[in-house]
């Protein structure tokens, strides 16, 4: 295992100038690439004689739109560190809602006790995930799988394939509200998911073995780390962090729907892979994520402005992932030939 990978996350200082100048360096070319796309968009808002894009709302909007992402992102960012793969993220999301909305709705539940059990079938289905993973040889890929039908089909179940109104305006709150009318609440739990899951990562025991074990598994193993317990905390993140995404997202919809949250796996995976976290582990940065999801977000807002068809998203995305793999797969064979 290479220094790289087990010295990168450990003992750095707190946020300064210099961990400023080594967030850009290491993010370079992403941050061009967003700066580049934002440049594209105002100057069509010029060329039009209006500006859309730089306006607070459409900032805000995007921000938001962007959150529900970047809490599973986070989460994401880990797993696929440690070499690994969530396929059931989009599917925990759309039950944590529907469960959540059936408790307010129909059982009448206080409303913090309703959130509490949306983020706890997240959580559990995590830990499902990672009981597994943790526990056999099943790969990562099949797990999740395996889970990404059970939840959507218990969501279906417990539904009868209906959304569920929930006429609560203290639950909208959580995805629709507003602190001080400007700044969105779900943009609010995303810089303190971001900040935990940044810790996590570059100042914990925990952080460190994250990448020793995607770095090199046998080697992290004989250095006394617990492969498995490491395993098992990343996908219990993951499903909690699903969790969280599952209730913002109905509390933003004012339903809780089985069909939420479809494709999230593959925007979360997007925005990890962009954000430079190699597939083949050891490798990634929370930070690269954020800004991976950023400009997959602005990416869909131009679009949008741009009038193109939505469906072009999908293309997009497929695209954007092809080349980010691609581009992890050439710094490979360089690093090979050195």
């Amino acid at each position: 295992m290479s220094d790289t990978k087990t010295r990168d996350p450990a003992d750095r200082p707190g946020l300064s100038q210099s961990s400023i100048v080594r967030f850009v360096r290491d993010n370079l070319g992403i941050l061009v690439g967003l700066i580049i796309l934002c440049l594209v968009l105002v100057i069509y808002d010029i060329v039009r004689g209006r500006m859309v894009f730089l306006t607070t709302n459409n900032i805000m909007n995007v921000l938001r739109q962007v959150a529900t992402n970047l809490y599973i992102a986070c989460a994401m960012t880990m797993i696929i560190i440690l070499g690994g793969i969530d396929l059931s993220v989009g599917s925990i999301v759309g039950l944590a809602g529907c469960v959540t909305g059936g408790l307010i709705a129909f059982v009448n539940w206080p409303m913090p006790l309703a959130v509490l059990m949306g983020v706890f079938v997240g959580l559990i289905s995590g830990a499902f995930n990672g009981i597994w993973i943790s526990k056999t040889t099943i790969p990562p890929f099949i797990v999740t799988l395996a889970m990404m039908n059970i939840a959507r089909g218990a969501g279906y179940v417990y539904t009868g394939g209906q959304p569920i109104r929930i006429m609560s305006d203290s639950f909208n709150f959580i995805g629709s509200g507003y602190v001080f009318d400007v700044l969105p609440m779900p943009v609010i739990y995303l810089v303190i998911i971001v900040a935990v899951s940044s810790f996590i990562m570059n100042r914990t025991r925990l952080g460190r073995h994250i990448y020793a074990v995607g770095g090199n598994p046998m080697a992290a193993r004989f250095s006394g780390i617990k492969n498995g317990r490491v395993q098992f905390f990343a996908y219990v993140f993951s499903g909690a962090m699903s969790g969280i995404s599952g209730v913002v997202l109905a509390s933003r919809m004012f339903s809780g729907q089985p069909t939420a949250g479809q494709s999230f796996e593959m925007d979360a995976i997007a925005a990890v892979v962009l954000g430079g976290t190699s597939m083949s582990g050891g490798v990634g940065k929370v930070g690269g994520t954020v800004i991976g999801a950023l400009i997959i977000g602005v990416l869909n807002n131009g679009l949008n402005l741009l009038n193109i068809n939505s469906f072009w998203q999908y293309i997009v995305k497929g695209v954007v992932i092809l080349i980010a793999v691609y581009v992890d797969f050439l710094k490979k064979i360089r690093k090979g030939n050195k």
